[in-house]
C-alpha cells in the first residue's frame, strides 16, 4: 500500500499532462515556426504572408475554438478563464486581419487550390471538437490553443516587424490553463483527447507550410 501511494504521489496531473502534450506534439515540436528560412531569409517576407494567410483560414474566423469551447463548459473556474481567454483571441483575430492586409497577396504557390481545402477541412475538424458534446473534449481543445499559440504569436510578432504592423503581447497564461486542466481531472482522457487532436492540425499546417515553401524555392 506505501508503494502504491508513493507511485501515485509521482504521477502526472492532468495539467502536467497537457503541457507535456502540447510542447511534444504541437508547434513548439516542429522546426518550421522558428527556421531561417521562414523568419530572417531572403524570401522570409513572402513565406511570413504565407503564414498569416493560412492561419487566417485556420483560426481568423470568428467564432473560433475557444469561442465555441466556451458554450460547453459551463462551471465557474471554466467561465473566469474563457472570459479572459475569448478577449485574448479577439485580440488575436485583430492582429491577425491587420497582417494579412499589410503582407499582400497569398504567394502563388503550386497547389494553392489543394492547399486552401486541406486548411479549410482542418478548420472544420477544429471546430468539431471545439463544438463537442463529449465532457472535456472542447475543453481540452481550447486550452490546448490557448498554450500553443504563444509558438503561433512569436512568429506572428516577426511578421508584426516585418511588415510594419504593432503587434500587442499575447495575454495566454500557462499556470492559468495548468490549473483549470488539474481540476478537470474527472474528464481528463476526454480533455487530453481534445488538446491532442488540436496539436496534431497545428503540427500539420506547420508540414504544409513548409512544404509550400519549398515547392516555391523549388520552382
Amino acid at each position: 500500500m506505501a508503494t502504491h501511494s508513493v507511485e501515485t504521489a509521482g504521477d502526472p496531473t492532468a495539467g502536467e499532462r497537457l503541457l507535456r502534450c502540447v510542447a511534444a506534439q504541437g508547434s513548439a515540436a516542429h522546426p518550421y515556426p522558428r527556421s531561417d528560412e521562414l523568419l530572417r531569409g531572403p524570401h522570409a517576407a513572402r513565406n511570413l504572408a504565407d503564414a498569416v494567410h493560412f492561419l487566417c483560414i485556420l483560426h481568423g474566423r470568428h467564432p473560433g475554438v475557444v469561442d465555441h469551447a466556451a458554450g460547453r463548459c459551463l462551471d465557474a473556474p471554466a467561465r473566469s478563464w474563457f472570459a479572459a481567454a475569448t478577449a485574448a483571441f479577439a485580440q488575436e483575430r485583430a492582429f491577425l486581419a491587420r497582417l494579412a492586409a499589410a503582407a499582400g497577396p497569398l504567394p502563388s504557390t503550386m497547389g494553392a487550390s489543394d492547399n486552401e481545402a486541406a486548411v479549410r477541412g482542418q478548420r472544420h475538424a477544429i471546430e468539431m471538437l471545439a463544438s463537442s458534446e463529449r465532457n472535456g473534449c472542447a475543453l481540452g481543445a481550447a486550452l490546448a490553443v490557448s498554450l500553443d499559440w504563444s509558438v503561433v504569436h512569436d512568429m506572428l510578432n516577426v511578421a508584426g516587424q516585418r511588415f510594419a504592423v504593432e503587434f500587442p503581447p499575447y495575454r495566454g497564461d500557462p499556470e492559468a490553463v495548468r490549473a483549470l486542466a488539474d481540476g478537470s481531472a474527472a474528464v481528463e482522457r476526454a480533455l487530453l483527447f481534445g488538446a491532442e487532436q488540436i496539436v496534431i492540425q497545428h503540427f500539420g499546417l506547420w508540414d504544409l507550410l513548409e512544404a509550400r515553401q519549398q515547392a516555391r524555392e523549388g520552382s
